[in-house]
């Protein structure tokens, strides 16, 4: 046997580690205060419809009777 340390069917991963590469990625890009900016508003955007869609949509969703009969009341009032 070779100098493996194990046997593995293909050579290629047995040696792979000598083929190791050296040129290191570009660093990332900053994000300019302008797309920083952008992204919270989209954030906060995002959350207020949620939120005003929640607000909304409660009374809706709501099977409470006595304010059906209120809202009967006033609109048979005449005022």
């Amino acid at each position: 046997m070779s100098g493996r340390r194990e046997p593995v069917p293909f050579a290629f991963l047995a040696e792979a580690d000598r083929f190791r590469s050296n040129v290191t990625p570009p660093p990332r890009e900053r994000a300019t205060v302008g797309q920083l900016a952008g992204r919270w508003l989209w954030g906060l955007t995002v959350v207020a419809g949620l939120v005003g869609s929640l607000v909304i949509g409660t009374p809706a969703l709501s099977t409470d009777p006595s304010g059906a009969e209120t809202r009967q009341s006033q609109a048979t009032d005449g005022r």
